[in-house]
């Protein structure tokens, strides 16, 4: 009966993106946009867009109609004067992390689906600990499923000193709150230090991302032989969108009452980067799924995603199919090898469709591709926790951070390239000449993607 139960409570529907994408009054949506100094107004906002618009190169409709689209659907506003550093593989995040946490002064909020007992693991916890001990309140939210390889007494040894500690969703339904869902997880990863600095990416708190010789030291781990992925670290006034995300799902989620913090400083302007934050839980359609789907139907030039688990609907399909044949410079790297063998099967049954397009595909080499971004006509990136699979889409609490910068699109567009050096491009011919093996694999992973 419970193993019925969780499969039932595993299935989740997508909503029909097509319909809202034809409703043409949410593309004429006016954006909010905040600055250091509060919302901007109309005039304010207008001049903001245009500054952008100046620097494009080629015509986009991103900047137009993405936009509009996205603040309709979201409501999540606009934030100016952040500065947004681009964080690749664990190392090096996980040093900007903990220089973030052990500079705190007054409060510190971790939300992770994956948080381990490692070495890793335990720097962390030590590293959140010692500040709690100095006066500077600690939350931490984990997801149940996630780390269910982490033993109780680390999340003890952190509640003992005095962090607040929320298990999301437990997956023995003895200890959750009805409705019991086994399906319905966290898969946030977001750090928020002081309401002045977060981070959010694909990284979990994991081993697999390096290993490092004691507690304190921290190498840069060779990519080839560790998960490859992708953090930010944003600081501005989009920290308060992150900030606010989290705590509407702790309160939300009936976690122990947050102390008095100043979890909503005061923000100054650090940089020239526009960013929009959009969380999705599956009591709603998908956001990030549905606002990546209009980005890439208002391309012009080119769309380079990165994505761990592909096994999308027709719907994402389509829109890349139909973007390759009107000429736009369409580029997908996925893993080929993954911690979830049916998800690269699950991807391989698109490629002959993708590629009958003339979308370009492109396998990483290297231990297992972990990264969520894209970057669109080289202003629109994002960077967050969403995959492009059933789970992410229709059951998953994802956040995703939407950058609309030249500078920060043009690191991107270098660091995807960069990935394609240590990638093999799948060619058309000679896909077409897979062994049967390889196609059984495929029609079986495609017959149950919607569990993937």
């Amino acid at each position: 009966m419970l193993l019925a139960a969780a499969f039932i409570n595993s299935c989740g529907t997508i909503t029909d993106a097509r319909a809202l994408l034809h409703e043409n009054a949410l593309y004429v949506v006016s954006p909010d946009i905040i600055g250091p100094e509060g919302p901007l107004t109309s005039a304010q906002a207008e001049r903001v867009i245009r500054q952008r618009e100046a620097h494009q190169k080629v015509p986009t409709d991103i900047l137009e109609r993405d936009i509009a689209f996205e603040q309709a659907i979201s409501k999540a506003p606009l934030t100016t004067g952040n500065k947004v550093t681009l964080l690749r593989n664990g190392p090096a995040t996980y040093a900007a992390m903990l220089a973030a946490i052990r500079a705190a002064t007054n409060n510190i909020n971790i939300e992770m689906y994956i948080f381990s007992e490692g070495p890793i693991g335990k720097t962390f916890a030590d590293a959140l600990i010692e500040r709690q001990q100095q006066g500077v309140q600690v939350n931490l939210s984990y997801d149940s499923l996630g780390s269910f390889g982490t033993s109780a007494a680390l999340f003890n040894r952190m509640r003992a000193a005095g962090i607040q500690v929320m298990e999301y969703r437990p997956i023995n339904p003895f200890q959750a709150r009805l409705p019991w869902s086994f399906g319905h997880r966290d898969h946030r990863k977001m750090l928020v230090v002081d309401g002045r600095t977060a981070f959010t990416g694909g990284i979990n708190i994991s081993e697999v991302y390096g290993s490092w010789p004691s507690s304190t030291e921290l190498k840069e781990a060779p990519t080839s032989e560790y998960w490859r992925d992708t953090d930010i670290e944003v600081q501005g006034p989009a920290v308060a969108q992150f900030q606010k995300i989290f705590i509407t799902q702790w309160k939300y989620q009936k976690g122990p009452e947050l102390k008095q913090c100043d979890y909503f400083p005061k923000l100054d302007q650090h940089g020239g980067q526009i960013v929009r934050v959009i969380s999705s839980v599956p009591e709603r359609f998908s956001l990030i799924y549905v606002a990546l789907i209009s980005a890439v139907v208002n391309a012009r030039t080119n769309i380079y995603l990165t994505d761990a688990y592909f096994a999308p609907d027709h719907q994402m399909l389509h829109a890349l199919a139909h973007a390759a044949k009107r000429g736009v410079d369409v580029r997908l790297l996925v893993p080929s090898n993954a911690d979830e063998p049916l998800i690269v099967s699950a991807a391989r049954s698109h490629y002959a469709h993708l590629l009958k397009a003339g979308v370009r595909i492109y396998e990483w080499q290297g231990e297992m591709l972990h990264a969520k971004t894209a970057t669109i006509d080289g202003v629109w990136s994002s960077v967050g926790t969403s995959n492009l699979d059933w789970w992410s889409i229709a059951r998953d609490n994802e956040l995703n951070a939407i950058m609309l910068s030249h500078s920060f699109g043009h690191e991107m567009n270098e660091t995807f390239f960069e990935d394609l050096q240590n990638s093999k491009e799948i060619k058309r011919d000679e896909w077409s000449h897979r062994g049967l093996e390889e196609r059984l694999k495929e029609t079986g992973a495609e017959g149950v993607e919607p569990l993937l």
